[in-house]
């Protein structure tokens, strides 16, 4: 059992989401940052669909009231255990009474903690993951708030754990050559032209070279960017269409809107492009205010990307499994 000490608006539990439900009008939802929840569960042993806590507010902390498996993933803040600082991206032993702190990080927007034998919590729809909208999953289908105790299920690897912890590279890092850095703290997100990118004519080469800004009327359903307004070369009539996470809508003000983790099942916008998937954590972990700009892709650079990232996450596997399998050895 956990219990929350403090949290602000909009923390809440989330794994990598529920598909299948679109045609019903059921959003997805799911982790922001889905990387950070796939390798924070593999280092505590945990499924890596397993959902986790998806912090966005800070500061937050939580009370362990019995020994838990944890890691801290995500943002780039150092997480604190009864005041001492541990590293991110790594799997630490937490006794009970013990109190987790985390920080507003430097850069990044979202934290996630991830906990051995997983939050034991109802699956609703195939998913543990929260929707606010639809008021149903996670905790209560609502944000975690002081005094909130979440139950944690019971962890067979517990005593696999090395006394300093199994720690891993992050994506950022360990996958450089793949993700672009920012280049004068502008984001370069790569993405495809989508099936209305031809009606945006001279404005849609606008909408690749210009930067946009990530505005505070943002959220989990979509990022609302600004900037120079582009449009359509005439007025069109369009019927509603599916959409999901990653496509780019532009309303008729001009400004486009990135659909996130809670993207809304259809709309009538036309679509100027859509983010390759394997860009959506980093996208994911912008905050508001963050520049960015879109590079135009390709299916066969997309593919190149989700197979090195596949690599990562399948390095970070062996390796703690590895670690595990020698400490048992040695018991």
């Amino acid at each position: 059992m956990i219990e929350i000490i403090e949290s602000g608006p909009f923390n809440t539990v989330q794994d990598l989401g529920r598909p299948g439900y679109r045609d019903i009008g059921v959003s997805a939802s799911g982790a922001m940052d889905p990387l950070a929840v796939r390798i924070g569960n593999i280092l505590v042993g945990n499924d890596e669909s397993a959902a986790a806590i998806e912090v966005q507010t800070f500061p937050f902390s939580l009370r362990f009231e019995r020994r838990v498996v944890f890691a801290v993933t995500g943002a780039d803040g150092n997480p604190h255990l009864n005041g001492s600082e541990l590293l991110s991206w790594c799997a630490y032993l937490a006794e009970p009474g013990q109190v987790l702190e985390l920080k507003q990080p430097p850069r990044l927007a979202r934290s996630y903690i991830s906990l051995g034998g997983g939050l034991d919590i109802p699956v609703v729809m195939g998913s543990q993951s929260t929707s606010l909208r639809g008021g149903f999953g996670g905790n209560a289908g609502r944000p975690l708030a002081k005094g909130d105790r979440i139950a944690v299920g019971e962890d067979a690897e517990i005593a696999m754990l090395p006394a300093s912890g199994i720690a891993v590279v992050e994506p950022a890092v360990a996958l450089r050559d793949v993700f672009p850095a920012a280049v004068d703290g502008t984001l370069p997100i790569r993405a495809l032209p989508a099936g209305e990118h031809d009606l945006f004519a001279g404005d849609g080469e606008a909408f690749w070279s210009q930067t946009w800004r990530i505005s505070s009327r943002s959220d989990r359903t979509g990022y609302r960017l600004s900037g120079e307004p582009i449009t359509p070369t005439a007025s069109i009539e369009m019927r509603s269409h599916g959409v999901v996470p990653g496509v780019i809508q532009v309303p008729p003000g001009g400004e486009p809107i990135v659909q996130m983790s809670d993207a809304n099942t259809a709309g009538g916008y036309p679509k100027i492009a859509g983010v390759i998937e394997c860009d959506l954590w980093r996208l994911g972990q912008a905050r508001i205010g963050a520049r960015l700009n879109f590079v135009r892709s390709t299916h066969a650079e997309a593919r190149r990307v989700e197979q090195a990232v596949a690599g990562y996450v399948e390095d970070v596997r062996q390796t703690s499994r590895t670690v595990k399998r020698a400490l048992k050895a040695m018991a």
